[in-house]
């Protein structure tokens, strides 16, 4: 059972931040804890780590990075359509 006070709407606002690093290490545990156990989130994260993933393996291979103006706009349009 997730943790009750993670629930999946709260995990996948973290969703992005849990992906970056960027949560404290509390925040971290919760979100993997319930990653861990709910089925309804896990293949959202599955989702967003390939995407992540792909995007990195991209711009290594092309030697260059995505504009540093690309990103928010990414993650805007990602959290409007609610993921």
């Amino acid at each position: 059972m997730p943790d009750p006070l993670l629930d999946c709407a709260a995990a996948m606002r973290l969703l992005w931040d849990y992906l970056d690093g960027e949560l404290t290490a509390e925040r971290e545990a919760q979100v993997r804890d319930h990653l861990a156990v709910c089925a309804r989130c896990y293949p959202h994260y599955e989702f967003e780590k390939l995407f992540l993933d792909a995007l990195a393996e991209t711009r290594s291979v092309a030697g260059v990075g995505a504009p540093a103006e690309l990103r928010p706009k990414v993650l805007a349009a990602l959290r409007s359509a609610g993921l």
